[in-house]
């Protein structure tokens, strides 16, 4: 052990810098990756709950396959033997005068609603308890009221079209959850203020005891089909349908974001390579005589790769931390959809999860054993009569020059580029892009020794004299490129994740551009 202690600190601080970057990267990573997921998760669960506070106890939802439909569906449903209680909703999102952004409004029989969905039930000011059916009133959630800055009694202006309602607002929706930003009226105070005379936007059915869920639903979905065809889509609240309806919103910039720490991965187990195999190659010598000495082949096989492991541990320690801090600060400034609107209206709290921690951990600690497999290879079959004469470790990288296994993941990623989308997803395009990485990564040797041989051709050439520095140095890098190709091969690993992220901005900014000119081709609205 003290040996291994004694090689690994030694290595330390000879090159502490190439450490670091090693360990930087990996923990850029790990955190991206973790960070992602932490956001993720808490945005969906509280997205789902928030859900759920509006539907209540609803058995069955009946909602239209547009936003809006016709409430004559509601004296059907109402009428129906098997249902005990229906209550309508109308669901709006409205501009507020003065204020960026909108607030959604739910409209909602009060007298039907407490069966259902007790929690969207406003808390009128004492002796005023006819608020909940006045046709100026609006309760708004705690969330909503610090969010306006209005209190009780306070008035506030919502657009209706091209026309101002003034409404007051008559108490709080006491039971909203926390974060949430809502407003509660009458339903039909709601049609007559915003224009909506005889729409809704789902009814909500509470069943008698005794019924079974998933047959009335069969049965009711025939009904309407066969009485409003293409029109209604019978639900249960919250099922597996919905939780993919709301995952589908963000899948996008999430699967996009997965990518990208995919790519920062990629790029920290390329730097524990180039980090480990130029260690390897300039201690070469150095392990030949240790093995002359009596350590054995294994012994210096987990010796390089334990240095390679103690960068993943601190790599994906830094990470794991790092992940969560960024979870939580993108949380609290962005939101569970880091500002893109997917999630308005709710206020998700991180929540650290031992299990994803550890897989984010093993992952992080994978990459790097990954990337330093080769060379702690390389140096336990080396032979040491051969490995501890000066100037064999070019040999060895001589071995990286091989053409053909680039230019074929080249010519793959070309083909798989035009490869049509799997689920939707553009898995040949991201296997594409490892394959450029790694084709790129691979023609560096080749690449290094044509250029800096044909650089020191031109200044051999060149009529002024250099200086002997510059000679020497593209001399060397001339007849010795091996090591200055890993270098380089994890410059460029390092700036394509730079690459990566500005392609992914852009292509979201032009995506999302062309959709909203597809979706409203007005100039104005």
């Amino acid at each position: 052990m003290s040996l291994t202690r004694w090689l690994l600190l030694g290595e330390w601080r000879a090159h502490p810098v190439r450490a670091l970057l090693a360990i930087a990267a990996i923990a850029v990573g790990v955190a991206m990756g973790f960070a992602i997921h932490l956001i993720n998760a808490a945005a969906f669960n509280e997205f789902s709950a928030a859900v759920k506070s509006l539907s209540g106890q609803a058995d069955v939802q009946v909602a239209g396959r547009e936003p809006l439909v016709d409430e004559s569906v509601y004296a059907r449903l109402a009428a129906h033997p098997q249902v005990a209680v229906a209550a309508p909703v109308l669901e709006l999102s409205a501009a507020i005068a003065g204020v960026q952004g909108s607030l959604r409004i739910v409209g909602i029989d009060a007298l039907r609603a407490g069966f259902i969905s007790p929690d969207l039930t406003g808390v009128p000011l004492d002796g005023r308890m006819l608020d909940v059916l006045a046709d100026d009133a609006i309760f708004l959630s705690p969330a909503a009221q610090a969010w306006l800055g209005k209190r009780s009694g306070d008035t506030i202006v919502l657009r209706a079209g091209l026309e101002d309602v003034l409404l007051r607002v008559a108490g709080p929706v006491a039971r909203a959850r926390a974060g949430q930003r809502i407003a509660v009226m009458d339903i039909g105070a709601m049609q007559w203020r915003f224009q909506q005379l005889g729409r809704i936007s789902r009814v909500d059915l509470k069943l008698r005891d005794g019924v079974d869920r998933a047959a009335f639903r069969r049965t009711l979905a025939q009904e309407l089909e066969a009485a409003y065809p293409g029109r209604f889509a019978v639900r249960q609240p919250d099922d597996g349908d919905q939780e993919q309806r709301n995952a589908n919103l963000s899948r996008a910039y999430r699967v996009n974001l997965t990518v990208l720490a995919l790519v920062a991965l990629f790029t920290g187990a390329f730097l524990v390579f180039s980090t480990q195999a130029l260690s390897v190659m300039r201690r070469r010598s150095q392990f030949a005589l240790l093995r002359v000495l009596g350590l054995e082949r294994g012994q210096l096989l987990r010796q390089v790769l334990l240095e390679g492991a103690s960068l993943g541990v601190l790599g994906a320690l830094l990470g794991v931390a790092g992940g969560y801090g960024l979870a939580a600060a993108a949380l609290h400034f962005f939101g569970g959809d880091l500002g893109a609107g997917y999630f308005p209206g709710i206020r998700p709290q991180v929540a650290f999860t031992p299990l994803a921690a550890g897989v984010f951990f093993l992952l992080g600690l994978g990459v790097a054993l990954l990337g330093c497999l080769a060379p702690a290879i390389e140096a336990a079959r080396a032979r040491p009569a051969v490995a501890i004469k000066s100037g064999a470790d070019e040999a060895v990288l001589s071995r990286l020059a091989r053409v053909w296994p680039s230019l074929a993941c080249l010519a793959l990623a070309a083909l798989l580029a035009f490869a049509p989308p799997v689920f939707e997803l553009p898995l040949f395009g991201y296997l594409a892009i490892a394959l450029l990485l790694v084709g790129g990564i691979g023609l560096m040797p080749r690449l290094a020794a044509e250029a800096f041989r044909h650089a020191e051709r031109a200044l051999l050439r060149s009529p002024r004299r250099a200086p002997p520095i510059l000679s020497l140095a593209l001399a060397r890098l001339a007849n010795a490129p091996g090591q200055a190709s890993i270098a380089l091969g994890g410059v460029l690993a390092s700036f394509s994740l730079m690459v990566a992220m500005g392609i992914m901005v852009a292509s979201f900014r032009v995506s999302v551009d062309d959709w909203m000119g597809h979706i409203l081709p007005a100039d104005l609205y």
